[in-house]
């Protein structure tokens, strides 16, 4: 397979990034001379990485446009079964190979993170930092890339469960008892810590996702 040209990956991570960070949301047009102007870049690597991101269905097609996809109930549902199938694994392996050091960072972000209930935004970010620091210390490459696009994925939902009230100390309380389990090296602990934390946060969207609905209806 012939790797992407140093220009495209570089527009392919800008764009991916503003994506994830709710730049760009699901639902927006994506035009190749507005990008190019934004990340002062050329609009022949952000034509590559449009075509790469809609290859990877970050991106549908609108017409002639391009615009960032969304996640259907059907896909929204089949993308929490597998991140929590993977999730829990890498909680597993982190109580199995992580090193003190790594432990302590974790134990640290929830200490930290504590001071952000009340901003989803914030608190939303951290979350994907604090999932990322527990992938890495599973010491599985394999598991990480996967997981990697399993949040690449995740990205294309419009809104977090973060945002809904009281979630953001449920979520801290979960994250607590997850690293309680990695501190212990309780394998199958922190695994069944994990899964629940993604079964509880998969259940608030669902009712975030029905409160929409019947505020539109």
């Amino acid at each position: 397979m012939t790797a992407p040209k140093p220009g495209s990956t570089d527009a392919y991570s800008l764009i991916l990034d503003a994506i994830d960070t709710g730049v760009y949301r699901p639902g927006d047009r994506l035009v190749e001379s507005e990008l190019a102007d934004r990340f002062n870049v050329s609009r022949t690597p952000i034509r590559e990485a449009l075509q790469r991101l809609e290859t990877q269905s970050l991106l549908a097609r609108e017409g002639r446009s391009l615009i960032v996809a969304s996640l259907d109930h059907n896909q929204t549902a089949e993308l929490y079964v597998v991140r929590g199938e993977l999730e829990g694994l890498a909680a597993r392996l982190a109580a199995r190979h992580a090193t003190e050091e790594e432990v302590r960072v974790l134990r640290e972000m929830v200490e930290a993170d504590n001071a952000l209930i009340g901003d989803p935004t914030a608190l939303s970010r951290s979350n994907r930092r604090f999932h990322k620091q527990i992938h890495l210390a599973s010491h599985n490459r394999y598991l990480v890339q996967q997981l990697d696009l399993v949040y690449r994925s995740m990205a294309l939902m419009a809104t977090t469960s973060l945002a809904v009230e009281g979630r953001g100390e449920i979520a801290q309380a979960e994250h607590d008892k997850i690293v309680s389990m990695i501190e212990a090296r309780d394998e199958e602990g922190a695994d069944a810590a994990l899964r629940a934390h993604i079964s509880v946060a998969f259940v608030t969207r669902l009712k975030q996702e029905a409160a929409r609905l019947e505020a539109e209806g």
